[in-house]
């Protein structure tokens, strides 16, 4: 496959690939020619069927776990590409947040791009070329009340991806980070109207994106065409943080 921001003969690991945004971005790289892994950690039918359609194969792992983000990696073969996207919510105000929602959003959504990082770029500094692209938020950019802990994690993302910019830039690995606004998955299917409401407003091409939205910005950041951009964040959010 040739064209513009082609993957041909690349090797890419999408974590949180079994549906919404991961299965969009799964589906977008094998387009553009990539051979596609799709992480998953439960969901394993909705995993397998996007892996049969990107032609390519699901394994599970639950990437909160040092050890098995290792495995995940080691599995998915040597890779070109990797997109962190695995992720959660458990959305409360902070004086009633327990401990356990706290930990494992971090956990999820932050450890987990440090130990899949850590364990893909190795391989990536030794071919000297490569592609990160960790998946963040517009809540890691301005913060969201009930979201402590998820706007931590997602700011946390950029943070370490800026960082991780600098220490491979010279190995020829980029890193970059796409924050998506609000997006229409099963997450925002479920808010009230109300809310629905207020997040059209606020966002100045008046939708909600598609994960398609996002699924194209993450193709481009991984293809040649983007060979110069390391260390950036790509606000996918239809003007909602202008």
């Amino acid at each position: 496959m040739s064209g513009f921001c082609s993957l041909e003969g690349k090797t890419a690991l999408v974590t949180g690939g079994s549906r919404g945004i991961g299965r969009a971005i799964a589906l977008e790289l094998a387009r553009a020619g990539a051979a596609v892994a799709v992480g998953f950690r439960e969901g394993r039918e909705e995993a397998e069927a996007v892996a049969a359609e990107a032609r390519g194969r699901a394994i599970q792992a639950d990437v909160a776990s040092a050890e098995e983000a290792a495995r995940l990696v080691e599995e998915a073969g040597e890779l070109d590409i990797l997109v962190n996207n695995a992720g959660l919510t458990r959305d409360g105000l902070l004086a009633r947040m327990p401990d356990e929602d706290w930990r494992v959003v971090i956990e999820t959504n932050l450890s987990s791009v440090f130990y899949t990082c850590r364990a893909a770029a190795r391989g990536m500094m030794r071919k000297r070329a490569g592609a990160i692209v960790n998946v963040s938020s517009v809540v890691g950019v301005h913060g969201n009340p009930g979201q402590t802990n998820y706007s931590a994690s997602k700011a946390g993302i950029i943070g370490f991806t800026k960082a991780l910019a600098r220490e491979l830039g010279s190995r020829g690995v980029r890193a970059n980070v796409v924050a998506p606004g609000y997006v229409e998955t099963r997450l925002t299917d479920v808010l009230p109207d109300e809310a629905r409401g207020l997040m059209l407003a606020n966002t100045p091409l008046g939708r909600l994106g598609q994960p398609d939205d996002v699924a194209g910005a993450v193709r481009f950041l991984c293809s040649d065409e983007a060979s110069f951009i390391t260390g950036e964040v790509l606000l996918v959010d239809g003007g909602l943080g202008i």
